[in-house]
């Protein structure tokens, strides 16, 4: 069911401290962490607690947390001194989602070219 915890999503271990992971931040409604495969000097994923699979998915169960996903990355960027990032949700297969827990890729730290690869 949507917003509740899965036993077979990686990120909902994640969030539950099952899995490692190098926390940046994390919120009443939201966990921030290191990709353990960056692909810029910055490279945080922050999702919602709540399971939702896409953020279309998410967009539509709970529109306020998308807002809330969006204002960590804010911060998170902020933080790490980023004077530009670039903010990226992949969804489905085709674009790259690998997980099915919604979740935006903050990368920084580095030119990024457009369009991105």
């Amino acid at each position: 069911m949507a917003g509740e915890p899965q036993d077979d999503c990686l990120f909902c271990k994640i969030v539950a401290g099952q899995v490692p992971a190098t926390v940046v931040r994390e919120t009443a409604t939201t966990f921030a962490f290191r990709d353990i495969n960056p692909q810029a000097p910055t490279h945080v994923l922050v999702v919602p607690k709540a399971h939702h699979r896409d953020v279309a998915a998410l967009a539509t169960a709970a529109p306020e947390l998308v807002g809330d996903v969006l204002r960590e990355i804010g911060e998170i960027a902020a933080e790490e001194k980023l004077d530009s990032y670039r903010t990226v949700f992949n969804t489905g297969t085709g674009a790259g989602q690998t997980v099915f827990h919604v979740h935006a890729h903050l990368l920084g730290g580095r030119g990024l070219e457009w369009p991105p690869g």
